[in-house]
This record gives C-alpha cells, sequence and structure tokens, in this order.
C-alpha cells in the first residue's frame, strides 16, 4: 500500500478520484493534464493530485496495466508501454486497418484547408471528438505536429506533411481544390468519390465513422 504525509478523503473517495484522473488523462489525449488544472477540476490540493498520481503510476505498474502515466515538462499524459510497440505496429500494417475511415478524411480535410489548427477547433468545426482520426492520420503520415498554440496548456497545432501533398498530386497547397467540393458531401458526389479513391478508401465507410464517434460520445 502507498502512504502520503498528508491524507486527504476517505479511501472510498481517493479511489473515486483515480478513477475520475484516469478519465481526464484519456480525454485528454497526448495534450495531457497539469496536476494545477487536475485539481481545479476535482477542488483538491494540487499536492494530493500528484500524490494521486505517484499512487496511480505504482500501482498500474505492479498490476501489470498496458497503459502507463508519464510526465513530461509537468504535465501527466496516458500512454503506451514502449516493449509492446511491436504490437501496435503490426495493427497499423494490419489490411483491415491499411484504410482511412471517412471520419478521418473530414478530419484531413479540415487540418488541410485550418492549418495551423489545434484539436479543439477540429473538433468543433466537426461536431466530434477527432483524436482518434488525428493518431490515423499520423500514422500513415499525413499530418504532422507543427508546433504550440499561444495561451493555456499551449495545444498542438497540426499540419499537412509533404507526403500529403504527393498522396494528392499537388506542388502546394495553393492547388487544393475549392473547399466545397470537400466538404459539401452530397452535393458534391463526384468529387467524393473520387477524393475518396485517391485515399485508396471505399466511399461507403458509415459504419467506421460511426465507431469512431461512439468512441468519443
Amino acid at each position: 500500500m502507498w502512504q502520503s504525509s498528508r491524507m486527504e478523503g476517505s479511501p472510498l473517495e481517493r479511489q473515486q478520484w483515480k478513477s475520475i484522473i484516469e478519465g481526464l488523462l484519456f480525454a485528454a489525449g497526448e495534450e495531457g493534464l497539469k496536476p494545477k488544472e487536475i485539481a481545479e477540476i476535482l477542488q483538491i490540493d494540487t499536492r494530493e493530485v500528484r500524490q494521486l498520481l505517484k499512487e496511480m503510476r505504482q500501482q498500474w505498474n505492479e498490476e501489470g496495466r498496458g497503459l502507463q502515466i508519464v510526465e513530461v515538462a509537468q504535465v501527466f499524459q496516458l500512454t503506451t508501454l514502449s516493449e509492446h510497440r511491436s504490437y501496435f505496429e503490426k495493427l497499423a500494417e494490419s489490411p483491415s486497418r491499411s484504410q482511412l475511415s471517412r471520419a478521418a478524411l473530414e478530419t484531413l480535410s479540415i487540418i488541410a484547408y485550418r492549418q495551423p489548427i489545434i484539436r479543439v477547433d477540429i473538433e468543433e468545426i466537426r461536431g466530434v471528438k477527432c483524436e482518434r482520426a488525428i493518431y490515423q492520420l499520423k500514422r500513415k503520415g499525413l499530418v504532422k505536429e507543427v508546433g504550440r498554440a499561444e495561451g493555456v496548456g499551449r495545444p498542438i497545432l497540426y499540419g499537412t506533411t509533404r507526403q500529403f501533398l504527393e498522396y494528392f498530386g499537388l506542388k502546394s497547397l495553393d492547388e487544393l481544390p475549392p473547399v466545397d467540393s470537400i466538404f459539401h458531401w452530397t452535393e458534391w458526389e463526384q468529387e467524393r468519390e473520387e477524393l475518396y479513391q485517391r485515399l485508396g478508401v471505399e466511399p461507403q465507410q458509415a459504419p467506421e465513422e460511426l465507431e469512431e464517434e461512439s468512441h468519443s460520445s
């Protein structure tokens, strides 16, 4: 068991706080959270948050969990274990995972036209969480981190890559087609199908999109 020089709350409350922290870190994704941000949400002392995180890290390590809590520049985030990397590479290379979902395609379009852009703004445009889609696009080399925005937490800015241009046969972003041909899916069916074909995906992939949106709810 773990001991703290300053224990707050009952065991039941502390376990509930840990459960909430785990959910918060998952929702925050790669941007992570500072102890102060977690403390403000839970309305407890920042030092107590650090103690809870310490206990969670130790407990997860002892239990052999597939996720870990890491601290980078005073920001805590959830990551997978480095020793499991080969398995994630196999997952990414799986034929069933080789195509882009419509959700990823729409996310890519937003990034292409609005870059540099942060994840929150992408999600505001789409109306759903986009962390999974962004991860897929990064794995395929179509999207990359291009810096950090000013403001609280300095969120990551995303932009397209050189591989994105090569994928679409573009010399520069100036050659992107009119934005309406990307976003007005029903009114521009032919352009939509051509875009799917150039990305090597099937036009009918609504179930995948629904799956992602169900994960984000």
